[in-house]
């Protein structure tokens, strides 16, 4: 491709991703939304039965509960087209139609009313996948396989139906902690800003892999270089841009730490500009890092602990992107898996996994603090939260 047209494709594909980020902020507007939860649904005791759905009311931070949206086996992430009108989960199991793999399945939302409709099913082309993510043209969906350590990526076809998988990685090796790192374990897909690169963290070789998108046919090739690699030991979970294209963060599950990066948007290359703890001073238990997400301003960053049971707030330098603590509050039950700011980023929801409830805080977006509400909601093992 020409130059002239190549820096063409690339400004389309930037403002396709803006608007991507910013359309869903104008749907959610209005006072009442939709709030869908991925759970567990094959954990000892579990009464969950599939995705479930809620109204939410942005004015006062209320959810109310529309019950059962659909059926489905281990729903445990979930993410939605650029559009909203389709629905993407992984099926986190190890076992699909008589072979070893896990599934994807893809759902048509129906309206406001909270249901979802079945589209399809495909296979994830790995075990127990736990994430799954959807670029800014909605042409293509991503999966992490965390069991058997591999990733893929499916066309979107008519309709919202997914693909068999386009592009497939299989990674090989071990990270320096052998309890937690003897082979590989993709855990994360994310797409860059500009909708030219996907990158897999992968928890148990301590790296992040970097793939050349073509976003029409979803298929990835390796970057060169093909990967960043985090210090050893660290478990690389979940990862966020920053909202100026510059700067992301990579949470590091076992070492409870968060990896500061430079994002080179050319070379599709991160480098590390610092590292720091997740946990509060002073608190010394069992940890493992969860979720790591960044305010729509920049200017806060949020992380989940699950041991020390809290969120950790920081404030994010508009010099150089590095973090400064500034608060560690209660998630307001056990295992905060999973939590998601609401559009408006007025409210912080928490789906705290081994309690069983949702717990809202209210967000001051001058100084980044969470307040709880004293609002929470039950829900049997509750992993993940999308806004529609």
């Amino acid at each position: 491709m020409a130059n002239s047209s190549r820096r063409s494709f690339v400004v389309q594909l930037s403002a396709v991703a803006m608007a991507a980020r910013v359309g869903p902020q104008l749907l959610a507007s209005t006072a009442d939304n939709l709030v869908f939860a991925g759970v567990y649904t094959d954990n000892k005791g579990s009464t969950s039965r599939g995705i479930y759905a809620f109204r939410w009311n942005a004015d006062e931070g209320t959810l109310s509960p529309l019950g059962l949206a659909v059926a489905t086996p281990n729903p445990s992430f979930l993410t939605l087209s650029p559009d909203r009108r389709h629905l993407y989960a992984v099926n986190e199991i190890e076992g699909y139609r008589g072979k070893k793999n896990g599934s994807l399945s893809s759902f048509a939302v129906e309206g406001d009313s909270g249901k979802l409709k079945p589209v399809n099913v495909v296979p994830s082309m790995g075990t127990s996948p736990c994430n799954i993510a959807v670029d800014f043209t909605g042409k293509a969906v991503f999966t992490a396989n965390y069991s058997s350590g591999s990733a893929a990526s499916f066309r979107v076809l008519h309709g919202g139906r997914l693909s068999k998988a386009v592009s497939t990685m299989q990674y090989g090796g071990h990270g320096a902690n052998p309890d937690r790192q003897a082979g590989p374990h993709a855990h994360c897909t994310t797409v860059s800003p500009d909708n030219r690169y996907v990158l897999v963290n992968d928890l148990g070789l301590d790296r992040i892999s970097v793939y050349h998108l073509e976003p029409l046919t979803a298929r990835l090739t390796p970057n060169e270089p093909a990967f960043y690699e985090a210090l050893p030991g660290s478990g690389p979970r979940s990862f966020a841009f920053h909202p100026n294209g510059r700067w992301a963060y990579s949470l590091n599950e076992i070492a409870n730490t968060v990896d500061v990066l430079a994002w080179d948007g050319e070379r599709g290359t991160l480098t590390r500009l610092q590292n720091i703890s997740t946990r509060a001073e002073g608190f010394s238990g069992s940890n493992t890092a969860a979720t790591v997400a960044v305010d729509s301003a920049g200017r806060f960053l949020y992380a989940s602990n699950r041991g020390d049971d809290t969120v950790a707030v920081f404030g994010i330098s508009d010099h150089d992107g590095s973090l400064k603590p500034i608060q560690h509050v209660p998630c307001g039950g056990k295992e905060p898996r999973h939590f998601a700011l609401d559009p408006g980023n007025q409210w912080l929801l928490v789906a705290n996994q081994d309690s069983s409830n949702i717990v809202v805080f209210s967000r001051n977006a001058r100084s980044g603090h969470l307040t709880p509400t004293g609002r929470e909601y039950p829900l049997s093992f509750p992993v993940c939260i999308v806004f529609r």
